[in-house]
């Protein structure tokens, strides 16, 4: 019986031929959890659009202002929750997205790792002007009309970047930049979840524009999701 060379090789040295290991996998958890009010939340205005027809149309009912947005039992949208202290993770290289569309940003909140390049679009008929307002990065103010090209930028110091535009006074935004790959922004429903934690202790920070911030130590020990709600006691002013 014919035997190849790398068989008969295993033979002659008393073994058998085994495939390579799969390499061991990295234990990895993760937390979610909601974030709701208590309270009386202040009333969001609608935004009268009059005066920039083209956007105005793009709304079949007017729009509201994004400063708290609420949902069904109370939860509160637009929070954001970052790992604040533990594993903060590696930056990534594909830019997120912050878009002008009928004379909004979408979305209201954009969250970034520090240095992770950021691409403005303008998907309106009309120009617009990006003004964010950094107190650790640099600031500046530049025009963007319909079909120009994406502002490409990226920060490299850590902050909440308030966003407005110079045109539309109604238009504003954040920029949520982090020191860590690890976090999430709440829905209308208040829910987050925060994945690909390694072991070990983290404190996570829920931040609300109005509300301030609140703070949670979690553990993770596998590969098990962690819990962590927070409550922002919410006042009508």
């Amino acid at each position: 019986m014919r035997r190849t060379i790398a068989a008969l090789g295993a033979v002659l040295l008393g073994t058998t031929a085994l495939a390579p290991s799969a390499p061991r996998a990295i234990l990895a958890g993760s937390v979610s959890g909601t974030v709701t009010f208590t309270g009386t939340p202040p009333k969001m205005k609608p935004i009268d659009m009059a005066k920039e027809p083209s956007c105005a149309k793009q709304h079949a009912t007017p729009v509201e202002t994004e400063t708290v947005v609420t949902g069904p039992n109370d939860a509160l949208g637009f929070v954001v929750v970052y790992v604040s202290a533990g594993d903060m993770g590696t930056a990534a290289t594909q830019a997120v997205k912050f878009d002008q569309h009928g004379c909004q940003y979408l979305p209201h909140i954009q969250a970034m790792h520090t240095g992770q390049p950021l691409e403005i679009t303008n998907s309106d008929q009309t120009s617009h002007n990006i003004h964010p307002l950094p107190s650790k990065n640099p600031e500046w103010n530049k025009s963007q009309p319909p079909g120009a090209p994406p502002i490409e930028t990226k920060y490299d110091n850590a902050e909440f970047v308030p966003v407005k535009c110079n045109v539309h006074p109604w238009m504003h935004g954040y920029f949520a930049v982090l020191n860590t790959g690890h976090f999430a922004i709440t829905g209308s429903d208040g829910s987050y979840t925060i994945t690909g934690l390694p072991p070990g202790k983290y404190t996570l920070t829920a931040w609300q524009e109005k509300f301030g911030t609140q703070t949670a130590d979690i553990t993770i020990t596998g590969s098990e999701t962690a819990k962590a709600n927070f409550v922002f006691k919410a006042t009508p002013y």
